[in-house]
């Protein structure tokens, strides 16, 4: 299936959303939200925030490893990303987000 988020629910009741680029990879994983339209409005703002570079911020695991997390205007993670085995992979998967972001259709799985 072409890019898309995944919407779904949680064992323990929480929605949660995963994007997937055009190859199906997973590229950004959100955070956990208590009722269905914070996990909607979470879809909104990666859509919003992913267009703007700065809202990226690129960190390192304890194990070493590069991984990012999109962050909204106001500070808040949106999403993770996976850890990458280099940098440069890295940076692949963050213009995966920029270009797969704004106009990926959502499928509910709840």
């Amino acid at each position: 299936m072409a890019k898309r988020y995944e919407l779904k629910k949680a064992s323990d009741g929480q929605y949660f959303f995963t994007l997937h680029a055009d190859n199906n990879e997973m590229i950004l994983t959100s955070e956990m939200y208590q009722a269905k339209p914070g996990a909607e409005n979470g879809i909104a703002s990666v859509k919003t925030n992913a267009a703007n570079e700065s809202r990226f911020d690129r960190r390192t695991s304890k194990g070493g490893k590069p991984y990012f997390v999109l962050k909204a205007a106001n500070g808040e993670v949106i999403g993770t990303s996976e850890e990458y085995s280099s940098i440069e992979a890295m940076e692949n998967g963050i213009a995966a987000v920029r270009q797969v972001a704004p106009m990926a259709a959502t499928d509910d799985r709840t």
